[in-house]
Protein backbone atom coordinates (compact mmCIF):
# COMPACT_ATOMS: atom_id res chain seq x y z
CA UNK A 1 0.00 0.00 0.00
CA UNK A 2 2.74 2.42 1.15
CA UNK A 3 4.50 1.73 -2.30
CA UNK A 4 1.80 2.35 -4.12
CA UNK A 5 0.95 5.95 -2.08
CA UNK A 6 4.79 6.30 -3.30
CA UNK A 7 4.24 6.18 -7.06
CA UNK A 8 1.31 8.38 -6.55
CA UNK A 9 3.34 11.33 -5.36
CA UNK A 10 6.00 10.69 -7.49
CA UNK A 11 3.07 11.24 -10.60
CA UNK A 12 2.21 14.39 -8.58
CA UNK A 13 5.30 15.94 -8.48
CA UNK A 14 6.55 15.30 -12.10
CA UNK A 15 3.14 16.50 -13.25
CA UNK A 16 3.67 20.12 -11.47
CA UNK A 17 7.32 20.27 -12.73
CA UNK A 18 5.62 19.74 -16.25
CA UNK A 19 3.20 22.51 -15.67
CA UNK A 20 6.22 24.59 -14.54
CA UNK A 21 8.33 23.61 -17.56
CA UNK A 22 5.46 25.20 -20.04
CA UNK A 23 4.51 27.67 -18.17
CA UNK A 24 8.26 29.20 -18.58
CA UNK A 25 8.63 27.94 -21.92
CA UNK A 26 5.25 30.15 -23.16
CA UNK A 27 6.67 33.24 -21.35
CA UNK A 28 9.93 32.71 -23.05
CA UNK A 29 13.50 33.51 -22.44
CA UNK A 30 15.39 36.34 -21.30
CA UNK A 31 13.91 39.67 -19.95
CA UNK A 32 10.89 41.19 -21.16
CA UNK A 33 11.48 43.85 -23.92
CA UNK A 34 10.74 47.57 -22.44
CA UNK A 35 7.28 49.35 -23.50
CA UNK A 36 7.12 51.24 -27.19
CA UNK A 37 5.97 55.17 -26.37
CA UNK A 38 2.40 55.26 -28.63
CA UNK A 39 2.84 56.60 -31.80
CA UNK A 40 1.27 60.09 -32.59
CA UNK A 41 0.54 59.99 -35.90
CA UNK A 42 2.30 63.26 -36.58
CA UNK A 43 2.80 63.20 -40.56
CA UNK A 44 6.36 64.22 -41.95
CA UNK A 45 6.83 68.03 -42.94
CA UNK A 46 6.76 68.12 -46.68
CA UNK A 47 10.20 68.88 -48.09
CA UNK A 48 9.27 69.93 -52.23
CA UNK A 49 7.16 72.82 -51.36
CA UNK A 50 6.82 75.27 -54.48
CA UNK A 51 5.08 79.22 -55.27
CA UNK A 52 5.08 80.35 -58.59
CA UNK A 53 3.15 84.09 -58.66
CA UNK A 54 1.12 85.38 -61.77
CA UNK A 55 -0.20 88.62 -61.82
CA UNK A 56 -2.26 88.97 -58.99
CA UNK A 57 -2.03 85.23 -57.90
CA UNK A 58 0.15 82.91 -55.97
CA UNK A 59 -0.20 79.29 -56.80
CA UNK A 60 1.79 76.56 -54.65
CA UNK A 61 2.57 72.63 -55.02
CA UNK A 62 3.89 69.75 -52.88
CA UNK A 63 3.60 65.90 -52.69
CA UNK A 64 1.86 64.91 -49.21
CA UNK A 65 3.88 62.21 -47.42
CA UNK A 66 2.70 58.76 -47.11
CA UNK A 67 4.85 58.17 -43.86
CA UNK A 68 4.84 59.73 -40.36
CA UNK A 69 7.23 61.01 -38.15
CA UNK A 70 7.86 57.50 -36.37
CA UNK A 71 7.88 55.58 -40.33
CA UNK A 72 4.62 54.49 -40.15
CA UNK A 73 2.51 54.21 -43.20
CA UNK A 74 -0.39 56.57 -43.21
CA UNK A 75 -3.70 55.21 -43.53
CA UNK A 76 -4.49 55.99 -47.62
CA UNK A 77 -8.32 56.74 -46.84
CA UNK A 78 -7.85 59.16 -44.39
CA UNK A 79 -7.24 62.35 -45.58
CA UNK A 80 -4.43 64.54 -43.63
CA UNK A 81 -5.30 68.11 -42.70
CA UNK A 82 -2.66 71.11 -44.21
CA UNK A 83 -2.63 74.61 -43.32
CA UNK A 84 -1.36 76.95 -45.52
CA UNK A 85 0.22 80.61 -44.40
CA UNK A 86 2.93 83.15 -45.90
CA UNK A 87 4.90 85.89 -43.85
CA UNK A 88 7.19 88.82 -45.30
CA UNK A 89 9.21 88.32 -42.32
CA UNK A 90 12.44 86.62 -42.56
CA UNK A 91 11.66 84.15 -40.02
CA UNK A 92 8.51 81.83 -40.06
CA UNK A 93 7.32 83.14 -36.62
CA UNK A 94 4.37 85.48 -37.71
CA UNK A 95 2.96 83.03 -40.66
CA UNK A 96 -0.73 84.20 -41.71
CA UNK A 97 -2.93 81.45 -42.63
CA UNK A 98 -4.01 82.01 -45.73
CA UNK A 99 -6.13 78.52 -45.94
CA UNK A 100 -7.01 74.90 -44.77
CA UNK A 101 -7.66 72.39 -47.07
CA UNK A 102 -7.38 67.85 -46.75
CA UNK A 103 -5.25 65.80 -48.40
CA UNK A 104 -4.69 61.89 -48.64
CA UNK A 105 -1.23 60.66 -48.47
CA UNK A 106 0.97 60.61 -51.15
CA UNK A 107 -1.46 62.67 -53.20
CA UNK A 108 -0.20 65.88 -55.05
CA UNK A 109 -1.21 69.04 -53.27
CA UNK A 110 -2.25 72.81 -54.56
CA UNK A 111 -3.31 76.08 -53.64
CA UNK A 112 -3.95 79.01 -54.95
CA UNK A 113 -4.88 82.52 -53.77
CA UNK A 114 -5.39 85.58 -55.10
CA UNK A 115 -3.67 88.37 -53.09
CA UNK A 116 -4.31 91.20 -51.72
CA UNK A 117 -4.18 95.01 -52.79
CA UNK A 118 -1.30 95.53 -50.01
CA UNK A 119 0.68 92.28 -51.34
CA UNK A 120 0.45 93.72 -55.15
CA UNK A 121 1.83 97.00 -54.72
CA UNK A 122 5.15 99.20 -53.90
CA UNK A 123 8.24 97.60 -54.69
CA UNK A 124 9.41 93.56 -55.00
CA UNK A 125 10.14 92.03 -51.77
CA UNK A 126 10.29 88.66 -50.62
CA UNK A 127 6.81 86.58 -49.72
CA UNK A 128 7.68 82.88 -48.12
CA UNK A 129 5.14 80.37 -48.15
CA UNK A 130 4.22 77.49 -45.76
CA UNK A 131 2.77 74.27 -45.56
CA UNK A 132 1.80 72.76 -42.09
CA UNK A 133 0.40 69.27 -41.66
CA UNK A 134 -1.40 68.34 -38.64
CA UNK A 135 -2.82 64.86 -36.86
CA UNK A 136 -6.69 64.41 -35.83
CA UNK A 137 -5.41 65.96 -32.34
CA UNK A 138 -4.16 69.03 -34.05
CA UNK A 139 -0.75 68.27 -33.86
CA UNK A 140 2.12 69.19 -36.37
CA UNK A 141 5.71 68.14 -37.01
CA UNK A 142 6.59 71.40 -37.76
CA UNK A 143 6.57 73.72 -40.88
CA UNK A 144 7.41 72.63 -44.67
CA UNK A 145 10.29 74.30 -46.86
CA UNK A 146 9.91 78.13 -47.50
CA UNK A 147 8.91 78.54 -50.81
CA UNK A 148 9.56 82.29 -52.15
CA UNK A 149 8.01 84.68 -54.55
CA UNK A 150 7.83 87.96 -54.71
CA UNK A 151 5.27 90.49 -53.38
CA UNK A 152 5.38 94.40 -55.17
CA UNK A 153 3.49 95.50 -58.61
CA UNK A 154 3.83 93.07 -60.72
CA UNK A 155 4.12 94.01 -64.59
CA UNK A 156 1.35 95.11 -66.69
CA UNK A 157 -0.51 92.63 -68.48
CA UNK A 158 -0.67 92.16 -72.29
CA UNK A 159 -2.89 93.77 -74.66
CA UNK A 160 -4.23 92.95 -78.89
CA UNK A 161 -2.13 89.82 -79.17
CA UNK A 162 -2.62 88.68 -82.79
CA UNK A 163 -0.40 86.35 -84.46
CA UNK A 164 -0.55 85.59 -88.82
CA UNK A 165 1.60 82.85 -90.52
CA UNK A 166 4.36 84.07 -92.78
CA UNK A 167 6.56 81.83 -95.04
CA UNK A 168 9.56 82.15 -92.22
CA UNK A 169 7.16 81.41 -89.59
CA UNK A 170 4.76 83.05 -87.29
CA UNK A 171 4.44 86.83 -86.87
CA UNK A 172 3.14 87.71 -82.89
CA UNK A 173 1.98 91.54 -82.48
CA UNK A 174 0.64 93.10 -79.47
CA UNK A 175 0.08 97.13 -78.02
CA UNK A 176 3.57 98.30 -76.35
CA UNK A 177 2.36 98.90 -72.62
CA UNK A 178 3.10 101.51 -70.62
CA UNK A 179 6.43 102.71 -69.01
CA UNK A 180 7.63 99.94 -66.09
CA UNK A 181 9.48 101.07 -63.08
CA UNK A 182 11.90 97.89 -64.27
CA UNK A 183 13.15 96.44 -67.01
CA UNK A 184 10.75 93.81 -68.41
CA UNK A 185 10.65 90.84 -71.39
CA UNK A 186 7.95 89.17 -72.92
CA UNK A 187 7.73 86.04 -72.45
CA UNK A 188 5.38 84.10 -75.21
CA UNK A 189 3.89 80.47 -73.90
CA UNK A 190 3.34 78.72 -77.20
CA UNK A 191 0.82 75.61 -76.75
CA UNK A 192 0.84 72.59 -79.62
CA UNK A 193 -3.23 71.78 -80.14
CA UNK A 194 -2.23 69.09 -82.38
CA UNK A 195 -1.47 65.82 -81.51
CA UNK A 196 1.97 64.53 -81.48
CA UNK A 197 2.19 62.22 -84.76
CA UNK A 198 3.68 58.84 -84.26
CA UNK A 199 7.14 58.59 -86.05
CA UNK A 200 6.96 56.83 -89.60
CA UNK A 201 10.63 55.31 -88.43
CA UNK A 202 13.25 54.44 -85.64
CA UNK A 203 16.71 55.20 -85.17
CA UNK A 204 18.80 58.65 -86.03
CA UNK A 205 16.74 59.76 -89.06
CA UNK A 206 13.38 59.84 -87.45
CA UNK A 207 11.99 62.97 -87.19
CA UNK A 208 12.68 64.59 -83.30
CA UNK A 209 8.61 64.80 -81.19
CA UNK A 210 7.43 68.60 -81.15
CA UNK A 211 7.41 69.59 -77.83
CA UNK A 212 3.50 70.24 -76.29
CA UNK A 213 4.59 74.06 -74.72
CA UNK A 214 7.41 75.64 -75.14
CA UNK A 215 8.22 79.44 -73.69
CA UNK A 216 9.61 81.94 -76.12
CA UNK A 217 11.54 84.65 -74.59
CA UNK A 218 11.86 87.67 -76.73
CA UNK A 219 15.28 89.76 -75.98
CA UNK A 220 15.81 93.21 -74.71
CA UNK A 221 16.18 95.73 -77.05
CA UNK A 222 14.34 94.39 -80.01
CA UNK A 223 11.27 95.92 -81.49
CA UNK A 224 8.76 96.28 -78.58
CA UNK A 225 5.32 95.08 -79.95
CA UNK A 226 6.74 92.41 -82.33
CA UNK A 227 8.36 88.58 -82.76
CA UNK A 228 8.76 86.09 -85.13
CA UNK A 229 8.27 82.13 -84.12
CA UNK A 230 10.81 80.67 -86.59
CA UNK A 231 10.64 77.41 -84.83
CA UNK A 232 7.06 76.03 -86.38
CA UNK A 233 6.34 73.52 -88.19
CA UNK A 234 3.65 73.45 -91.15
CA UNK A 235 0.24 71.27 -90.23
CA UNK A 236 0.11 72.22 -86.92
CA UNK A 237 -1.87 73.94 -84.19
CA UNK A 238 -0.68 76.56 -81.82
CA UNK A 239 -1.87 78.67 -79.17
CA UNK A 240 -0.07 81.39 -77.95
CA UNK A 241 -0.15 83.39 -74.72
CA UNK A 242 2.23 86.28 -73.56
CA UNK A 243 3.32 87.85 -70.21
CA UNK A 244 5.63 90.83 -69.35
CA UNK A 245 8.24 89.59 -67.07
CA UNK A 246 10.62 91.52 -64.45
CA UNK A 247 13.80 90.09 -63.46
CA UNK A 248 14.94 92.31 -60.20
CA UNK A 249 17.54 91.71 -57.39
CA UNK A 250 15.98 91.29 -53.88
CA UNK A 251 18.50 90.82 -51.01
CA UNK A 252 21.18 89.95 -53.61
CA UNK A 253 19.04 87.17 -55.00
CA UNK A 254 17.83 87.03 -58.55
CA UNK A 255 14.28 86.71 -58.91
CA UNK A 256 11.50 86.67 -61.18
CA UNK A 257 8.25 89.02 -61.02
CA UNK A 258 5.39 87.65 -63.79
CA UNK A 259 2.69 89.58 -65.34
CA UNK A 260 -0.90 87.94 -65.83
CA UNK A 261 -0.97 85.59 -69.34
CA UNK A 262 -2.46 86.98 -71.26
CA UNK A 263 -6.01 85.34 -73.18
CA UNK A 264 -4.89 82.71 -75.55
CA UNK A 265 -4.38 83.21 -79.52
CA UNK A 266 -4.85 80.45 -81.83
CA UNK A 267 -3.62 79.52 -85.04
CA UNK A 268 -4.00 77.08 -87.81
CA UNK A 269 -0.09 77.01 -89.40
CA UNK A 270 -1.02 75.83 -93.23
CA UNK A 271 1.73 75.80 -95.55
CA UNK A 272 -0.03 78.27 -98.66
CA UNK A 273 2.96 79.68 -99.81
CA UNK A 274 4.61 79.00 -102.97
CA UNK A 275 8.52 77.79 -103.21
CA UNK A 276 10.82 80.69 -103.93
CA UNK A 277 11.43 81.43 -107.66
CA UNK A 278 13.61 80.10 -109.55
CA UNK A 279 16.34 81.90 -111.34
CA UNK A 280 19.87 81.34 -113.27
CA UNK A 281 17.68 80.22 -116.14
CA UNK A 282 20.15 79.34 -118.88
CA UNK A 283 19.38 78.13 -122.69
CA UNK A 284 21.60 76.04 -125.20
CA UNK A 285 20.89 74.56 -128.31
CA UNK A 286 22.31 71.56 -130.46
CA UNK A 287 21.69 71.14 -134.27
CA UNK A 288 20.21 68.42 -135.93
CA UNK A 289 23.55 66.21 -136.48
CA UNK A 290 24.29 62.39 -137.35
CA UNK A 291 20.69 61.40 -137.37
CA UNK A 292 19.32 63.28 -134.05
CA UNK A 293 17.43 66.20 -134.58
CA UNK A 294 18.14 69.75 -132.97
CA UNK A 295 17.77 70.17 -129.49
CA UNK A 296 17.89 72.81 -126.87
CA UNK A 297 19.04 72.18 -123.29
CA UNK A 298 18.11 74.28 -119.85
CA UNK A 299 19.42 74.31 -117.01
CA UNK A 300 18.42 76.49 -113.68
CA UNK A 301 19.98 77.94 -110.21
CA UNK A 302 18.25 74.67 -107.33
CA UNK A 303 15.53 75.82 -104.94
CA UNK A 304 16.38 75.13 -101.78
CA UNK A 305 13.22 74.35 -99.88
CA UNK A 306 11.97 71.17 -97.76
CA UNK A 307 8.45 71.46 -99.37
CA UNK A 308 9.66 71.64 -103.16
CA UNK A 309 8.00 68.81 -105.15
CA UNK A 310 9.88 70.13 -108.46
CA UNK A 311 9.67 72.41 -111.28
CA UNK A 312 7.15 73.01 -114.20
CA UNK A 313 9.35 74.34 -117.64
CA UNK A 314 7.14 76.60 -120.23
CA UNK A 315 7.80 77.77 -123.71
CA UNK A 316 6.77 80.09 -126.26
CA UNK A 317 7.87 81.14 -129.34
CA UNK A 318 8.60 85.31 -129.00
CA UNK A 319 6.95 88.14 -130.46
CA UNK A 320 7.74 88.85 -133.97
CA UNK A 321 6.43 91.72 -135.58
CA UNK A 322 3.25 91.90 -137.17
CA UNK A 323 1.91 88.71 -135.42
CA UNK A 324 0.09 87.54 -132.12
CA UNK A 325 2.60 86.71 -129.56
CA UNK A 326 2.35 83.10 -128.77
CA UNK A 327 0.80 81.77 -125.35
CA UNK A 328 3.08 80.22 -122.79
CA UNK A 329 2.66 76.45 -123.38
CA UNK A 330 3.54 73.70 -120.36
CA UNK A 331 6.19 71.59 -122.17
CA UNK A 332 7.17 69.45 -119.24
CA UNK A 333 5.38 66.64 -118.49
CA UNK A 334 1.98 66.35 -115.82
CA UNK A 335 4.88 65.24 -113.01
CA UNK A 336 7.15 67.95 -111.89
CA UNK A 337 10.78 67.78 -112.97
CA UNK A 338 12.88 67.08 -110.35
CA UNK A 339 16.38 68.32 -111.11
CA UNK A 340 17.31 71.84 -112.34
CA UNK A 341 17.49 70.80 -115.90
CA UNK A 342 15.37 70.18 -118.90
CA UNK A 343 16.06 68.79 -122.54
CA UNK A 344 13.46 70.21 -124.95
CA UNK A 345 13.72 67.87 -128.20
CA UNK A 346 10.34 69.48 -129.68
CA UNK A 347 12.11 72.14 -131.53
CA UNK A 348 12.89 73.31 -135.25
CA UNK A 349 15.96 74.70 -136.92
CA UNK A 350 16.15 78.49 -137.56
CA UNK A 351 13.32 78.64 -134.63
CA UNK A 352 13.89 81.42 -131.88
CA UNK A 353 11.70 79.81 -128.65
CA UNK A 354 11.60 81.59 -125.16
CA UNK A 355 11.72 79.61 -121.74
CA UNK A 356 10.67 80.51 -118.42
CA UNK A 357 10.88 77.84 -115.09
CA UNK A 358 8.41 78.29 -111.83
CA UNK A 359 8.95 75.81 -108.87
CA UNK A 360 5.89 73.89 -107.54
CA UNK A 361 5.65 72.52 -103.79
CA UNK A 362 4.44 69.34 -102.16
CA UNK A 363 1.36 71.94 -101.22
CA UNK A 364 0.52 72.71 -105.24
CA UNK A 365 1.30 76.20 -104.88
CA UNK A 366 3.30 77.13 -107.58
CA UNK A 367 5.75 79.77 -107.46
CA UNK A 368 5.83 82.55 -110.52
CA UNK A 369 7.65 82.36 -113.68
CA UNK A 370 11.27 82.73 -113.18
CA UNK A 371 12.72 85.25 -115.99
CA UNK A 372 13.00 83.81 -119.35
CA UNK A 373 16.10 82.57 -121.70
CA UNK A 374 15.70 82.88 -125.12
CA UNK A 375 17.34 80.75 -127.96
CA UNK A 376 17.66 79.96 -131.27
CA UNK A 377 18.34 76.65 -133.20
CA UNK A 378 20.60 77.01 -135.87
CA UNK A 379 19.61 76.80 -139.42
CA UNK A 380 19.28 72.82 -140.90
Amino acid sequence: MRSADKYRRAACLIAFASALCGAAFLAGCGMPAAPQPPSLNLPRPVADLTAHRTGDEVSVTWTMPKRDTSKVTLKPNIAVAVRICRTESATNSACATVGNLAFPPGASGTFTETLPTALTTGTPRPLRYFVELTNRKGRSAGLSNAATVLAGQAPAPISGLNVQVRKDGTVLRWIPGPPEPYETQVRLQRTLLTPAAAKSAQGPLAAPTEPAERDLLVPSGTQRGVALDKDIRFGETYAYSAQRIARVTVDGKAMELDGPLSPPVRIDVQNVFPPAVPTGLAAVATPAENGAGPSIDLNWQSVNEPNLAGYIVYRREPNVPGQQPTPWQRISGPQPVVGPGFHDPSVEPGHTYEYGVSAIGQNDHESARSASAEETVPAQ
